[in-house]
């Protein structure tokens, strides 16, 4: 486990995934979500090479036939720590025999947290180590506890996207895989309060949102800002059809796989292409307010 810290935050992470393992405010708040298994065993899991489920596990390059897990392999993969400090940390995995064999691509990616006050930031970054373009998505999943401060509710919060604010929302199948409709996505005066019914069917998906997002509450000052500027979809979700005393903010690069469409990813209407030799970089912040 690595620990960085300075006077506002302490953030653990683990070198199994590059996962955040907590998140505690100078008064002891822990602002992540601790993995509960009877609602979500995860914690904050960094997506890469890809975002979501394929249909039938599996996914095309160049007509080629592979197969990998939900969310991709970095989730699962041990990662180097190539840099350290009491207020920063690197962490790195490279392309090997293993992961070819699920995804045909040389590459390195690294995931560099950064404390500034109480700032944490994120930042992913892709080497393609190929002569050839390659393709992937990366995306954050962080749990979020709601409620922060006891005496509190989970329906007491809510999203604030900020005035004028008009999402759309990426329809998902019934099996949750992402559908070609669009719909308007509902917000008052830039806000939506939070209940678990909402996660019944799934994540909320939207597109065209602000690239910044804080889950508030009335009843106190203590809330967690996020801010996704070059990620062009954010993601909300918990446990379906459960009271989970948490909320996930899943900025995503991309979108996950369409209904019974076997991807092909040279042309999969969202991935990202890296030229060859290219570097690809994307921060997010998360920012604890209170």
């Amino acid at each position: 486990m690595v620990v960085i810290k300075n006077d506002k935050l302490t953030v653990e992470i683990n070198e199994l995934g590059a996962e955040l393992m907590s998140v505690k405010s100078d008064d002891g708040t822990e602002y992540l979500w601790q993995g509960d298994e009877k609602y979500w065993g995860s914690r904050s899991p960094v997506l890469f090479p890809y975002i979501g489920r394929f249909t039938n596990g599996q996914y095309t390059v160049h007509g080629k036939p592979y197969k990998m897990n939900i969310h991709g392999f970095a989730r699962g993969s041990v990662f180097s720590v190539d840099k350290r400090s009491d207020h920063q940390a690197v962490f790195t995995i490279c392309s090997s025999e293993e992961t070819l064999k699920v995804y045909p691509f040389d590459f390195e990616f690294s995931v560099d947290y950064k404390l500034d006050g109480a700032k944490l930031y994120m930042t992913f970054n892709v080497i393609n180590k190929n002569s050839t373009t390659m393709y992937f998505a990366v995306g954050g999943h962080p749990g979020i506890n709601v409620p922060f401060e006891s005496g509190t509710d989970f329906e007491d919060y809510y999203l604030d996207f900020g005035a004028g604010a008009a999402p759309k929302k990426v329809e998902l199948s019934p099996q949750y895989f992402v559908t070609d409709d669009r719909t308007d996505f509902k917000l008052d005066d830039g806000k939506l309060p939070l209940k678990h019914t909402l996660f019944d069917n799934d994540a909320i998906v939207l597109e065209d949102a602000p690239k910044t997002v804080t889950i508030k509450s009335f009843k106190t000052k203590k809330a967690v800002r996020a801010t996704y500027n070059d990620m062009a979809y954010i993601a909300f979700w918990h446990a379906t059809k459960t009271d989970a005393p948490y909320v996930c903010i899943e900025p995503w690069s991309s979108l996950p796989s369409r209904q019974d469409i076997v991807e092909e990813f040279t042309t999969h209407p969202s991935l990202i292409s890296l030229d060859a030799g290219a570097t690809y970089k994307n921060e997010l912040c998360f920012e604890i307010l209170w």
